[in-house]
């Protein structure tokens, strides 16, 4: 027995005796009655350990494998919500309200030239680069400097081709070769064609979300690439192996990290028998690498994996693809963006 424990012992034997004591308040009478100390505990014979002890609890075995969590990073910005396209724009107006106007009649006497040529010069200067909707900050409708709703100036596809046209406008106007319209390239759009045309093999669609590489089976389960770890392999190793032997070599790729950054647990219905081990098998146990794509395309062609299609899909696009239980423990991987 610990010397604590026998100073605790011998405290509490002294102070028994006026425990029933009125000077000694409830709370310290049940805390100098409560065992506060663990006795030894003391060694059985071999005869009776071996009458007492429990049969030995087996432990369910799993399969371990390494699995690839593998992503393509947005490419464009977010689409703005319609207020916050709205509010950009009454911004951009405010500030040239709110900005220290020229002073023009203190350099232009009013009805002189000079002051003629400066309103004509502000009249050309007028144009969607300056401001799309020829809003004027310091003229009798300045404090009309709100959209209405539905309205196209705050979109920036409108804005985009209003100021294009500025431009060719300019260029064909100031062009000393009248007999051939010069045409300005418009930016590319954000919806692509395999947006319109829903191919999911292709990485060129939803440009601003992040897209996740998911693989089928012959038996048609959805799921992220994934293989049992061999003998002395990481999982990174493992997760790498894996994408090479799924998804082929035609991808330059990238392994965020030395750590999982999930799990999934899959128990079977009725146990299995191990081919490699022997043992009797309860589930899997899947842990996923976090990696990123730079360049190159999936091809399942060569791969050996039994695998017969492939996704990219964007997370609100898995749930229609893999098992509910799949995307309970796969959804806080994924980016919402």
């Amino acid at each position: 027995m610990a010397t604590g424990s026998n100073g605790a012992r011998r405290i509490v034997s002294l102070l028994r005796p006026s425990l029933v004591d009125s000077g000694v308040c409830r709370s310290c009478q049940q805390t100098l009655g409560r065992r506060n100390y663990a006795s030894a505990a003391t060694e059985a014979s071999p005869s009776e350990a071996s009458s007492t002890a429990a049969p030995p609890v087996l432990k369910p075995v799993y399969t371990i494998n390494a699995g690839m969590v593998l992503s393509r990073a947005p490419l464009v910005t977010r689409d703005l919500e319609p207020f916050e396209k709205a509010y950009h724009f009454y911004q951009k107006r405010l500030n040239e309200r709110l900005t220290l106007p020229f002073t023009k009649y203190f350099y232009f006497k009013r009805g002189t030239p000079a002051d003629a040529d400066w309103k004509n010069k502000i009249r050309e200067r007028r144009t969607p680069a300056r401001d799309i909707g020829h809003y004027d900050p310091y003229g009798p409708e300045a404090w009309n400097d709100e959209l209405l709703v539905g309205s196209r100036e705050s979109d920036p596809e409108y804005q985009a081709e209003m100021l294009v046209q500025d431009a060719e406008s300019t260029a064909n106007n100031t062009s000393q070769d009248t007999s051939k319209r010069e045409e300005i390239p418009r930016p590319f759009p954000r919806v692509t064609e395999a947006d319109k045309k829903g191919d999911h093999h292709s990485l060129n669609r939803l440009l601003p979300r992040t897209l996740y590489l998911l693989v089928q089976s012959n038996e048609g389960y959805w799921k992220f690439p994934s293989s049992p770890v061999e003998k002395d392999e990481s999982l990174r190793g493992a997760a790498e192996r894996t994408l090479v032997q799924s998804a082929g070599i035609n991808m330059n790729t990238w392994t965020v990290g030395y750590h999982p950054v999930g799990h999934h647990v899959y128990d079977f219905r009725h146990p299995r028998p191990g081919q490699a081990t022997g043992t009797t098998l309860h589930g899997e146990k899947t842990f996923f690498m976090k990696g990123r794509i730079m360049t190159g395309q999936a091809n399942l062609s060569a791969n050996m994996q039994n695998l017969k299609d492939f996704k990219w899909l964007a997370k609100e696009e898995i749930p229609q693809y893999v098992l509910p239980q799949y995307f309970s423990n796969v959804k806080n991987m994924l980016s919402d963006r």
